[in-house]
């Protein structure tokens, strides 16, 4: 018996120290308490890209943990890595998505278009040299090199400005220390001075409704949420096709990538200007229309609406990607991605597979005893329905694998060779707006991550 709980014990151990690397390095050893925000550009096409460094900030405390220094998730088409220069260490990573990452798998871009887009890294302030390193993913989702320099965080170009003035700031949610929580910031886009109230109001509301779900509920105290808002100069927002162009804080729009919902903003430096006025970890951007609309883009940032029919599924589903790190799950939505999820390539998200492997399902662990893999689910029979309403909620209603986690085909806008976890999931459909457990469990993942 003391044998087995000394082994239990180790085990214990040896996850401890993967998952918070505290044995390791010492925050105090190569960091101060202040952030340091990198930003750059980002630029290129289909088959090229490259990255030109824009200017180098110090400003507040650090939002992060101050344990959880590398990242665990092998999550995300770009990592960002630092450097110790004196001692060449690995001190801090952290794994994301981007608005260009998505670009350069459009048609444009395959067409040789070059783009350049506005990005941000921010890291805990380092104390001396460090060399700051982008990866991003080859065909085989390997990381290679794109980037590096060194940044001397005590040189003559570090820009320690006043933050811009004009911005409201209001505590929602505050519930410790930002080192030991989720800091989550809503962002204010498309509200005039005299709609700052509406906004607030409608945080308020989205919070209230974000707790009530799980994990976030299980995991209330783990959170402070703020919320920020320059006033803009007009209401709403830009809709192109609809010739209608908004003078904003952060110049958010529609018809991002060419997709007509797609709602997303290439002003990074205004929404990293505006959001410097909080700690923060992960970026909700409330855009005032009401017009059913969003995006969500891993460690960048999510946007959404605040039509109330459905900004409640909205922000639950765009948080999923930009937070948890999720995939969508549907497969018969348009999207104007080329080769998204490449085939004979196991995708990084935790909630989607290519089923390379069946015996090793990434969600092995919470797969239902019995069940065929891959899941019979009747997707043949759903895909002969079309639209016609009734019958497909029936057929969800009465499946027998409703609640059972299994491979069910059709995920990640492929109706073949993908396979999501469960019949049915917020990142599936708007059926619900509930995580499936796979997803749940992930999320739950990512706020222990920045929490403990």
């Amino acid at each position: 018996m003391k044998k087995i709980r000394s082994f239990v014990f180790l085990i214990f151990s040896i996850f401890l120290f993967n998952f918070a690397g505290s044995d390791v390095l010492k925050f105090d050893d190569f960091f101060i308490d202040n952030t340091m925000r990198i930003d750059y550009f980002h630029s290129g096409d289909a088959q090229n890209e490259w990255i030109s460094l824009d200017k180098v900030y110090q400003q507040g405390i650090w939002a992060g943990s101050m344990h959880n220094l590398i990242y665990p998730f092998n999550n995300g088409r770009y990592f960002i890595k630092i450097y110790d220069v004196k001692s060449k260490s690995l001190i801090y990573s952290k794994g994301f998505n981007s608005y260009f990452g998505e670009y350069k798998t459009t048609d444009l871009a395959g067409k040789g278009i070059m783009r350049t887009f506005h990005e941000t890294a921010m890291i805990p302030y380092p104390k001396e040299k460090i060399r700051f390193v982008i990866e991003y993913r080859g065909k085989n989702n390997d990381l290679k090199s794109l980037f590096n320099t060194e940044i001397n965080p005590n040189g003559i170009g570090i820009i320690k400005e006043s933050l811009i003035d004009g911005v409201k700031v209001w505590e929602i949610n505050k519930k410790g220390d930002p080192h030991k929580k989720v800091d989550l910031v809503f962002v204010g886009e498309g509200f005039s001075i005299e709609e700052q109230d509406e906004f607030r109001k409608d945080v308020q509301r989205l919070c209230s409704l974000f707790f009530e779900h799980e994990p976030y509920k299980r995991f209330k105290e783990s959170f402070n949420v703020y919320a920020v808002c320059k006033p803009s100069q007009e209401s709403g927002t830009d809709e192109p096709r609809l010739g209608v162009f908004k003078n904003t804080s952060i110049s958010t729009s529609f018809n991002s990538l060419g997709l007509s919902r797609y709602l997303l903003t290439e002003d990074n430096k205004s929404l990293r200007d505006i959001t410097a006025h909080v700690p923060y970890d992960t970026i909700a951007i409330v855009v005032n229309s009401e017009r059913y609309g969003g995006g969500g883009i891993y460690n960048f940032y999510c946007v959404f609406t605040t039509n109330e029919k459905s900004n409640e599924y909205l922000f639950l589903h765009e948080f999923g990607h930009s937070f948890g790190g999720l995939a969508d799950e549907y497969y018969s939505s348009a999207v104007t991605y080329n080769d998204f999820y490449p085939k004979g390539i196991e995708p990084l998200e935790p909630n989607i597979t290519a089923l390379l492997d069946p015996e090793n399902l990434k969600w092995k662990s919470l797969v239902t005893k019995g069940i065929k893999i891959p899941t019979p689910w009747g997707k043949e029979k759903l895909d002969k329905m079309g639209q016609e309403f009734s019958k497909r909620e029936d057929f969800f209603k009465n499946n027998k694998y409703k609640d059972k986690v299994g491979a069910f085909e059709g995920a990640g806008y492929s109706s073949k060779g993908l396979f999501r976890p469960m019949l049915d999931c917020i990142m599936f459909s708007t059926r619900t707006t509930s995580y499936c457990k796979v997803c749940e469990k992930a999320i739950e993942r990512v706020i222990k991550y920045y929490s403990y």
